[in-house]
C-alpha cells in the first residue's frame, strides 16, 4: 500500500470510529456513584421514617376496632344489637390488623433497601467476586454462587429453616413488592430474609446457601453497629429500575 493510500485508510478508520466513541458515555465518576448511593439510602430511610410515623395511627385504629368488637359481642349476648353488627365489627378488625401488618412489612422492606444502598459503596470498592468466593466487608458479606437461583427453590429453603429452627423462614420481601416499585428497585427474582447475619439463624442460612452454590449478600445494617435493616438477600442484587 502506498503512503498516500495508507494515510487515507487511517483517516477513514478514524472517521468511522469517532461516532462509536462519542456514543459510549464515560463511566460515572466515583463521587457521582457515591452521591447516587447516598440518595438511594436517604430515600429509603425517609420512606421508612414516614411509615414509622404512620404505624401508631394504624395500631390505634386496630385497638379501637378490637374494643368495638368486644362491645358488640356483649350487646349481641344481651340481645341489644343484631349478629350482623358483630360480623361487621369482625371485618373491621381484620382490615385494621391487615393495615398494621402491611405497614410493618413495608417498614422492614424499606429498612432493608436502606441497608443495601448504604452498603453499595462498600460493595463497589470490593474487587469482582470469583465464582464460589465469599467476600466480607465492614457491613456486608457477599457470596458469588455457581448455581442458578429462582424463587421456585424457595420451598427447599423454607424446609431447611423450619426443620433446623422449628419456626417459619422470616421472609421480609419475596420478589417485587410495592416498596421496591415505589423506590425504583428491581427485586423480581430475589428474596430477603429478616435475620441478622451474625445470629445462629443467619450463620446457618449462609452456610446452607454456600453449600447449595446460591448467591447471597448479607447486610449487618444500614449503619455499622446498628441492626436496623439487617437481613440476608438471596439471589441477584437489587438494581435501580
Amino acid at each position: 500500500m502506498t503512503p498516500r493510500r495508507l494515510v487515507a485508510a487511517m483517516s477513514l478508520a478514524a472517521a468511522l470510529a469517532a461516532p462509536l466513541a462519542a456514543a459510549a458515555p464515560p463511566p460515572p465518576a466515583r463521587h457521582d456513584l457515591d452521591a447516587a448511593y447516598a440518595a438511594q439510602a436517604a430515600a429509603a430511610r425517609n420512606y421508612r421514617e414516614s411509615l414509622e410515623a404512620l404505624l401508631p395511627f394504624h395500631e390505634a385504629a386496630a385497638e379501637r376496632a378490637e374494643a368495638r368488637l368486644t362491645r358488640d359481642r356483649e350487646l349481641v349476648a344481651r340481645g341489644v344489637v343484631a349478629a350482623a353488627d358483630v360480623t361487621a365489627s369482625e371485618r373491621a378488625l381484620e382490615d385494621a390488623r391487615a393495615a398494621v401488618d402491611k405497614t410493618r412489612a413495608e417498614i422492614a422492606q424499606a429498612a432493608a433497601l436502606a441497608a443495601e444502598a448504604a452498603a453499595a459503596r462498600e460493595l463497589a470498592a470490593l474487587p469482582p467476586a470469583a465464582p464460589g468466593a465469599v467476600q466480607t466487608g465492614a457491613t456486608l458479606i457477599r457470596h458469588e454462587g455457581r448455581a442458578p437461583w429462582s424463587l421456585a427453590q424457595l420451598p427447599a429453603l423454607e424446609r431447611f429453616f423450619t426443620e433446623r429452627f422449628h419456626r417459619p423462614l422470616p421472609i421480609s420481601a419475596r420478589g417485587q413488592t410495592p416498596v421496591h416499585d415505589r423506590l425504583g428497585f428491581d427485586h423480581r427474582d430475589a428474596l430477603d430474609v429478616a435475620v441478622t447475619p451474625d445470629s445462629p439463624e443467619g450463620t446457618a442460612l449462609m452456610a446452607y446457601l454456600r453449600g447449595a452454590g446460591i448467591s447471597f449478600m448479607a447486610f449487618r445494617g444500614a449503619v455499622k453497629g446498628e441492626a436496623t435493616g439487617a437481613h440476608i438477600h438471596v439471589g441477584p442484587a437489587s438494581r435501580r429500575l
